[in-house]
């Protein structure tokens, strides 16, 4: 919405902004709870006497969880991660399989005049829309997915949020099924050097069943087959398949 494209400086300067703003409303908010309730039994021999607070009721203030889930039930974004992808094949329920597909990304395609049923198939079999023709260079520039972006930028976003962070910060670097054991290692070392508490990598396709899929046609005619759009009914008002 404020069209800042993931992989840029101009993000990490906004997420540290963002987080930095966090940190200090906790702290000050902190230092007045122990006013009243009195500071955490350990304050005395901690560093936040370091920084220059008096008292703080909590040792630590902040971390950014896991939100898979919770940002379904919520149907907001997945924390501070990238798109998965702007449309694909989510299975629940022992079996179901919903077609999601991000809603601004919807938005813009019928603001802009180029959304149409086919553009979602087509979209779902790559989740990505980097190569497909009639999309503007501006809308493909925001709408990156987690294989669009190199590792590092995974990475990046990841430490500058860390430093605004006490505890640790959920983020998956998703990596394509040809990762290689090297491109792992270097996310790992990344991570260290940018001084991350931890760091998570998915391989795409390593596991025999996963929740999110991307699935290519195998002949040109196939159709995604899938129970509805979306988790239970068609949000957008219309169910293209």
């Amino acid at each position: 919405k404020l069209e800042i494209p993931y992989n840029s400086p101009k993000a990490l300067e906004f997420a540290e902004q963002v987080m930095k703003f966090i940190s200090q409303s906790a702290r000050e908010k902190s230092e007045q709870l122990a006013e009243v309730r009195g500071p955490f039994p350990n304050f005395s021999d901690s560093i936040w006497q370091t920084r220059g607070y008096k008292k703080m009721r909590n040792a630590t203030l902040t971390t950014i969880a896991p939100t898979g889930t919770i940002s379904i039930i919520a149907d907001t974004s997945s924390g501070i991660e990238p798109l998965f992808a702007v449309s694909f094949i989510r299975h629940v329920m022992e079996g179901t399989r919903l077609l999601e597909t991000n809603k601004l990304f919807k938005e813009t395609a019928k603001r802009l005049g180029f959304y149409s049923s086919e553009l979602l198939e087509k979209v779902a079999r790559t989740g990505s829309i980097q190569n497909i023709n009639n999309i503007p260079k501006s809308v493909k520039k925001l709408f990156l997915t987690s294989f669009d972006i190199k590792p590092s930028w995974h990475v990046k976003i990841q430490a500058a949020f860390q430093k605004h962070v006490d505890n640790a910060v959920s983020k998956t670097v998703n990596l394509p099924n040809s990762a290689s054991i090297e491109d792992v290692r270097n996310v790992y070392l990344l991570a260290y050097r940018l001084k991350c508490k931890g760091i998570t990598i998915y391989r795409y396709g390593s596991k025999k069943n996963q929740v999110l899929n991307i699935e290519p046609a195998k002949t040109a005619n196939e159709h995604l087959k899938v129970e509805s759009e979306y988790s239970g009914g068609c949000i957008a008002g219309e169910c293209p398949f």
